[in-house]
């Protein structure tokens, strides 16, 4: 199972970019993608999430600035993040969790987001 982050990059404050997860080597369903971060010296935090039924849930720094969706058809998952602030400088990685059986936990690589002033 891989999931493969992209569309991180620099931008200036009030920028905007626009993350994809795809993800490979698995069927999923009823299933939970998520997009989480970590800024240098902090700890991970939730970003976003989507559920294979479209619910989302979004972590209160974030909320009406990022929006996630998701494309089953080809096991991914976006987020569109605007009007950027320099906190939201972080590596941001995908996750896709399950927590019926069977159960699973995966997580991608990083992608990086520097948001400058």
């Amino acid at each position: 199972v891989q999931l493969q982050a992209s569309g991180g990059g620099s931008v200036q404050v009030g920028g905007s970019l626009r993350l994809t997860c795809t993800v490979s080597g698995i069927r999923f369903s009823a299933a939970t993608l998520g997009w989480y971060r970590q800024a240098p010296g902090k700890q991970r935090e939730l970003v976003a999430t989507i559920t294979s039924g479209g619910t989302t849930n979004y972590g209160d720094s974030v909320k009406g600035r990022f929006t996630i969706s998701a494309h089953n058809g080809k096991n991914s998952a976006y987020l569109e993040m605007n009007n950027l602030k320099v906190e939201d400088t972080a590596d941001y990685y995908c996750r896709l969790r399950r927590a019926v059986t069977p159960q699973y936990d995966y997580w991608g690589q990083g992608t990086q987001v520097t948001v400058s002033s």
